[in-house]
Formats: C-alpha cells, structure tokens, sequence
C-alpha cells in the first residue's frame, strides 16, 4: 500500500536535521529544487536568481542562512560565492543548476530563438547559453558533485546538438557526467512532468555518478488535493488570490469533449482537463497559449486554484508564492518539484557523498 501524499511544512523543513554536506544553487527560480536539498538535509547556502518575481518568492521562502545573488549569472564569479560561503576550491559538496529551458522546450520556437535576446517572464535575455555559464562556474568552483536540470526537448530533434555539446562541455569542466530522463510522477510528485537531469563527479574522487530508482507507485490528482478545502467545488474566485477562476461561457459538457476539430471555441483557449485518478498533466510556466494547455478541474469549468497547483507541484501548503494569480501559476510551472529533486540529491548523499565521507573519516584506535 502505498504511503498517503504529504509534503511537509516550511517548518518542518527547517527543522531537518542537516547532514553534514552543503550545496549552492544556480539558475534557482522560486526555489524548488532549494526546497529539495533541503528536505534531503542539505544546507543551500548560497542561490543565485536574476528573475525579480522568482527571486522575490525565493527570498520569502528561503533559509537564513542562505545568500541570495539577484544578478546576471554571467557577471558572477567562482571567487565570489567561495567569498560568501566561506568556503575554498573544491570545498562545496554539490552545486545545483536549472539553466532556462525555454529554448529547448517543444512547445516553444526552439532553433527559431537561438542566439538571440527574447522575452523570458519578467525580462529580456538570451538563454540558449547559459549552460555554459553553469559550467563556467563548475570548473572554478570544483564542487563534489553536480546536478544540473532541463526540459525533456533537449534530448529531441535538432536540440541534441546543444546536448551533446553541454555534456561533451560539463566533462571537460573535470568531472564524470551521466544523464537521465526521469518523470516526476515516479519520484513522488502527483505530476507527469519529464526532465533530463546530470549528474556530475569529479574525476579524481573515482565515483560513478548515480540517478534515483523509481517509486513503485504514483500519486493521482485526488491524492494530492482530496483533502483541500473546496478541491470538489465549482468556485468562482481563486481563495488565496480572488482571481476570477471560472470559463465563462465553456460549458462542462464542451469542456468533457475537449476541442474537436471544426468545434471551435469562443475564448480560443487551450484547455486541458485532469483526471481525479490519474497523474496531473504537466504544469506549464505560461498555460492557454499555443503549444501548451491550460490545466483544469476534473468535474466543474473552472482552473484550478492556487492550494491546487501547490499541492500538484510538490510544494508545502505553507510555502508563499507572491505576486497575482498568473505569477504564481508561473512560478510553480517553472519550478522543479521538490520532491522530485529531494529524491536525487537523497540518492547522491547516500551513495556518493556518505561514503566519501566514510572513506576520509580516520578510523578510531
């Protein structure tokens, strides 16, 4: 029987026992991979987050011990965060980094957009080459170990080129690299959502880099939210924001049937409708435009509400999201789930970090 689907509260979180190894993270969005290595025991001690709206949630929710960087990761030096962690080269046990995967999502302009400055949430940047700026970092820095995260695109079609030019890159930084496609509803998130995640070790540690095993079970979207206050409901405002929820004017029968060709739709929208029995369908940064689905509730015409996404996310009932209802949604939708990214830094310190330890650790006479 499979355990009942809970995410510990931000205190609860806080109160993890640390375990002895630290982390820093790069490209750090709301802080949803932060939010793992934490659960995991790990102490981030230093983030990085250039978005103003991510790296404002970020800092609401973020330890006390951890220094937030807000600038462009290009202008961040190795010599910097080794200044602010205290720490030397090679003395941080893993470094964390979600590079913006937007150039390389299916459901965007992928080739169209590469080598150019385009819109990206709040600002205006190029982030087809910001890999290599995580790269740049792990060979001044020489962490332990690495994780790096992106979208499932980066291994499909014209995009492996970027891929095998980021792994052929990440190994030249020192390091052993394997990557794994890994799908978050097996590593305990009630969601479908795929990512290619890296694993890196460096050479002279003479460690095989590892990926969690999955789960034997999923979650469904009745597990995550069956307890909230009005998850079976027709609501005509979102609770947390009073964000105005309901379709108007798409009826539950249209929305059952879906967009048949030749159906047409008054609103244009592009709607998906989850299913209580099932994993979520991926939870997307800007949902309703083209190429991505807007997600919505299984029995009534309406979106799901803020508590809903949190719980479908992996994230604490208890953790802030700031901004209006969109900047929310898009914070969930860019974050990875943390329970997902507890999974993988868990596996690490267990089987790589852990025994290292052991192995430096002078028996006793």
């Amino acid at each position: 029987m499979k355990p009942l689907y809970r995410i510990p509260s931000m205190a609860e979180i806080a109160a993890t026992p640390w375990n002895g190894f630290n982390a820093i993270s790069t490209f750090s969005g709301c802080g949803g991979s932060s939010l793992g290595y934490r659960m995991a025991g790990f102490r981030v001690l230093w983030a990085s987050e250039f978005i103003p709206a991510a790296a404002e949630t970020y800092k609401a929710n973020a330890a006390p011990y951890t220094v937030l960087d807000t600038r462009d990761i290009r202008k961040v030096t190795a010599a910097e965060i080794l200044a602010a962690t205290g720490l030397g080269v090679g003395e941080i046990d893993l470094v964390d980094g979600s590079p913006p995967c937007a150039s390389f999502s299916t459901s965007g302009k992928r080739e169209a957009g590469w080598g150019t400055v385009k819109q990206y949430s709040d600002t205006q940047q190029r982030t087809d080459d910001l890999f290599f700026e995580f790269a740049r970092l792990l060979r001044d820095l020489q962490p332990r170990t690495f994780v790096a995260e992106n979208v499932a695109g980066l291994v499909q079609g014209t995009a492996k080129g970027y891929f095998k030019r980021i792994l052929k890159t990440l190994r030249e930084a020192g390091y052993r690299v394997t990557a794994r496609l890994l799908e978050a509803q097996w590593l305990g998130v009630p969601q479908r959502r795929q990512r290619i995640i890296f694993v890196g070790v460096r050479n002279d540690l003479g460690v095989e880099p590892v990926h969690p095993a999955p789960e034997p079970h999923y979650y469904t979207v009745r597990d995550a939210v069956g307890d909230l206050p009005g998850a079976f409901n027709d609501l005509d405002n979102d609770p947390e924001t009073g964000y105005p929820i309901t379709i108007r004017g798409y009826s539950i029968e249209r929305l059952w049937r879906q967009l048949r060709p030749g159906e047409g739709h008054p609103a244009r929208l592009n709607l998906k409708r989850l299913s209580f029995d099932q994993a979520s369908p991926v939870i997307v940064a800007r949902a309703g435009t083209k190429g991505t689905a807007a997600l919505t509730h299984p029995t009534h015409p309406r979106y799901l509400t803020i508590p809903e996404l949190r719980r479908i996310g992996g994230f604490p009932d208890d953790f802030v999201l700031t901004g209006n209802y969109a900047r929310r949604w898009e914070r969930i939708g860019r974050a990875v789930p943390p329970p997902m990214m507890a999974r993988i830094a868990g596996t690490i310190r267990d089987k790589i970090l852990i025994p290292l330890r052991d192995a430096e650790t002078p028996c006793a006479e």
